[in-house]
């Protein structure tokens, strides 16, 4: 279990900002993983109080805050309307309804977890996080960066596309085997591939949708960087990433 000497509400993101530039503080988010992992640290960062707990619709994009928790984010009915229900799709099979009520957005998208399904759907939507310190960057970019003493305070999710989603689990509330997302725009469709088991990535940008077949996507899935785990080896995940990917390609262009 995680132990701290100081726990801090901070008061504005100007505080949470400095306390956070010292190697001794975390931000705890929803406090989900974190708690398990046995850091000790003197300072503990709450960020509740700061109202990043909304999604807000903007007139080209929908703005999440940091605190929003999972189980918000999957039941919104603007952004699944919005995204074709992927929001949904992509989050309910996430451990349980208790646990996403904790888990945030936030934690899920700056600890870049490899297993997550979070990142995978918000990269293959052209997602950018806004951060106190730096400003708005590319998911794309972000995802890829080493950890830093920044704050994370949204999400921003551009308009104007459909996603799908699809997943392999060893069992329901397990972490993913392997997810694929897609989404389709006007310049057609973003293909990503998570828990490879590691960080999710773009693997294919601007397909045209009449490319989307089994042997095209088989040939896309021998080129995707994928390793082994205690969850399943690499050829597993080779062999079951086109039936995922085609999935996904399949959802989004419903409709």
């Amino acid at each position: 279990m995680a132990a701290f000497r100081e726990y801090v509400f901070a008061q504005s993101l100007e505080e949470a900002y400095r306390l956070n530039r010292q190697k001794s503080a975390v931000i705890v988010g929803g406090n989900m993983w974190l708690r398990m992992c046995g850091m000790r640290r003197r300072t503990a960062i709450d960020l509740t109080r700061l109202g990043l707990d909304k999604i807000e619709e903007e007139e080209d994009a929908f703005r999440v805050g940091a605190m929003v928790t999972l189980r918000a984010l999957e039941t919104d009915a603007r952004l699944n309307a919005a995204f074709g229900g992927a929001f949904a799709a992509a989050l309910s099979p996430i451990v349980g309804t208790q646990f996403r009520n904790g888990a945030t957005v936030g934690g899920s998208v700056y600890s870049r977890f490899g297993f997550s399904d979070v990142s995978a759907l918000l990269l293959s939507l052209d997602a950018r996080v806004m951060l106190h310190g730096r400003g708005e960057v590319a998911l794309e970019d972000y995802q890829f960066e080493a950890w830093d003493r920044d704050v994370l305070t949204h999400v921003v999710i551009p308009k104007g596309r459909r996603a799908g989603i699809s997943s392999v689990r060893l069992s329901a509330t397990d972490f993913p085997v392997l997810v694929a997302a897609a989404a389709r725009s006007a310049s057609g469709l973003r293909l990503v591939v998570g828990a490879r088991p590691a960080r999710a990535m773009i693997v294919c940008d601007g397909m045209d949708p009449a490319r989307v077949t089994p042997q095209e996507m088989e040939r896309l899935a021998q080129s995707i960087p994928l390793g082994s785990n205690l969850r399943a080896s690499q050829a597993y995940r080779r062999k079951i990433a086109p039936v995922l990917l085609m999935r996904a390609a399949a959802a989004c262009m419903e409709g």
